[in-house]
């Protein structure tokens, strides 16, 4: 039987349009998470999904594209009848969205719903603003709410001007900017971990922590995204979103409660308290690098400049490693280690808390050693919080060695578990906005990296090489071993 989940929270008709609706995004990740909630029981019955795209199909041709494209990308056994049902919700509407009959055909189709209406862009960023134009000529914005997905420009001017754009038309609290690795489970359990429990919260700061890790790592080339990324690089792609939302959760306050600007109130004054970066900062403690040909588990991988559509003089970034520093009371001293690339050992996202050594030990110079306790935050492949600490062996000396209090997500839990996309999905349709990005958030992201980008522009600015299937440049290890630290890839 096909489990469902007991309730419909916030339980409203609604019409969610989904721009770009034959993207690899939307096949991939968007509509099997509004499966996964239509499985669970957790969508409206009178919701519908309107899926739009250049695509030249009938309805019947899309459902088919739907069937075919979209069913591999869906964990666990699939109860056809429940396929069936959510195949019924799907209106297809194609035509180019830089014409204004996609949009008729759009409003005739949105007359047959009912209750919120939800623009998703899983678009490029340049269709962003002509869309929302096209939609408020079209009459159908008043009460919607609009999702952005990142990159939202290109720096903080294009960004701005997109924000600036759209916000003529939509509110502030009509715009949902996603970031999908806040709705991953063990960063909702980072919440819990720091704000539900006393244990924590008096460890939680410079006096006892010696180092923070954020590592958000790719197998994966560039592949099918070439003339983006090219044009993109990782600084602006990931940095500026996934990694510093994630270093502001760690180093937030504790907010006032869990509603959406008591949240964002608090990581956008980690993003202010950023140290900012000048000219020798950034020599010393950015790493900038680019792999070339290697091997990837076992399977010999192309350079990224002899990957098609990727000028042979291309500098552009695909790894990126940085030392920053929060200037704040509680953080003062501790620095914050990123890194994030593609073409890595393992395609991992994980938090990794260092305390500090014990001042003095009785019991062997291992409890000396910087990193015999942390704390493990893995986002992905599996989701687990885990503990280190130092145990005595069994025997007559006084021996230690490391071991792991582990809580394994799925190991622990036998409900099945929402991934990050149906979790922020839901939200989405509910109007829940704390796990979604507020302007001046995304602001403050692209104001700290844009001299990093300057400086890269600059003449002299070089990228280093690293062999696809290893750990990033060789600099990236040595901008941490100057910190008396290392990153954590002998647990990967």
């Amino acid at each position: 039987m096909t489990e469902r989940f007991t309730s419909v929270e916030d339980s409203t008709g609604f019409a969610f349009v989904l721009f770009g609706g034959t993207g690899d995004l939307a096949r991939r990740k968007l509509l099997p998470a509004l499966y996964a909630a239509h499985r669970d029981g957790m969508l409206d019955l009178d919701g519908k999904i309107v899926s739009v795209a250049q695509t030249a199909l009938d309805p019947s041709g899309y459902l088919e594209w739907v069937n075919d494209q979209v069913k591999p990308h869906i964990s666990g056994t699939i109860d056809m009848q429940v396929w069936r049902e959510f195949l019924e919700r799907i209106v297809y509407v194609s035509g180019d969205l830089d014409k204004p009959e996609v949009f008729s055909s759009l409003s005739d189709a949105l007359s047959a719903t009912h209750g919120t209406r939800i623009f998703y862009m899983a678009t490029g960023p340049a269709l962003f603003v002509p869309v929302c134009h096209a939609l408020a000529e079209a009459g159908l914005t008043e009460g919607a709410r609009l999702v952005l997905e990142k990159p939202l420009g290109y720096d903080l001017e294009s960004s701005n001007a997109i924000n600036d754009a759209v916000g003529k038309i939509f509110d502030e609290d009509q715009i949902l900017r996603i970031d999908h690795y806040l709705g991953k489970e063990a960063v909702q359990n980072l919440f819990a971990l720091r704000f539900g429990n006393s244990l924590f919260e008096p460890l939680w700061r410079r006096e006892w922590i010696e180092s923070v890790h954020i590592t958000v790592a790719e197998e994966l080339g560039v592949g099918g995204r070439e003339t983006f990324y090219d044009q993109t690089g990782a600084l602006r792609d990931m940095v500026q979103n996934h990694p510093l939302q994630l270093l502001a959760i760690v180093a937030m306050e504790p907010p006032q409660s869990i509603d959406a600007d008591s949240v964002r109130d608090e990581k956008l004054r980690v993003l202010h308290a950023l140290k900012p970066m000048g000219a020798e900062d950034i020599r010393q403690n950015v790493v900038r690098g680019q792999y070339r040909a290697g091997a990837v588990r076992g399977e010999t991988v192309d350079g990224y400049i002899d990957e098609p559509g990727i000028r042979q003089d291309s500098s552009t970034e695909t790894f990126v490693a940085l030392k920053t520093d929060v200037e704040n009371w509680r953080w003062a001293g501790v620095p914050f280690f990123l890194r994030t690339g593609k073409r890595l050992a393992a395609s991992v996202a994980e938090i990794v808390i260092n305390f500090r050594a014990v001042p003095h030990s009785a019991v062997g110079s291992i409890a000396l050693r910087p990193g015999s306790n942390r704390l493990l935050i893995r986002l992905q492949p599996d989701e687990l919080i885990r503990l280190g600490v130092l145990a005595k062996q069994p025997g007559l000396d006084m021996t230690l060695q490391k071991v792991h209090l582990n809580l394994a997500f799925d190991q622990l839990f036998q409900r099945r578990k929402m991934d990050a996309y149906q979790r922020l999905l839901l939200d989405v349709i509910a109007g829940r906005l704390a796990l979604f990005v507020r302007r001046d958030e995304q602001q403050a992201a692209w104001n700290w990296i844009a001299p990093i980008l300057r400086e890269w522009n600059a003449p002299g600015s070089f990228t280093r090489l690293y062999v696809a299937g290893m750990w990033g440049p060789a600099a990236a290890s040595a901008l941490l071993a100057r910190h008396g630290t290392c990153w954590l890839e002998e647990e990967n």
